[in-house]
């Protein structure tokens, strides 16, 4: 089974910008699709962007608004988050997870690692 470790959060201002990293370990990383999702506070946890196995597929939240990009390195075992425009209202804790099913399936994901850190402040 895979297993996921995020690191790249932190507190950023209004309009900057972070790189969230993902390492898989553990398993046939280009078997999985992967995406990234977050949790706010006091609120459910929802999908952000996922990618296809192969890294050519992608597929975005509205609340995107083509602010983040989501990419993966097959040969690295690893995704990333570039995160640009940030607003405050993306404070959340941000997780990278992976689905044996198709990428834009969001329930499918059911490996997850334990969450970065995202605050932006106002």
């Amino acid at each position: 089974q895979v297993q996921l470790v995020e690191s790249g959060g932190g507190l950023v201002q209004a309009g900057g910008s972070l790189r969230l990293s993902c390492a898989a370990s553990g398993g046939t990383f280009r078997d999985y699709a992967m995406g990234w999702f977050r949790q706010a506070p006091g609120k459910e946890r929802e999908f952000a962007a996922t990618i296809s196995r192969s890294g050519i597929s992608t597929y975005y939240a509205d609340f995107v608004e083509g602010r983040f990009t989501i990419s993966r390195d097959n040969a690295k075992n690893a995704i990333y988050l570039q995160m640009n425009s940030l607003k405050p209202e993306d404070t959340a804790v941000y997780y990278c997870a992976a689905s044996s099913g198709h990428y834009a399936s969001t329930g499918s994901y059911g490996r997850w690692g334990q969450g970065t850190q995202v605050t932006v402040s106002s």
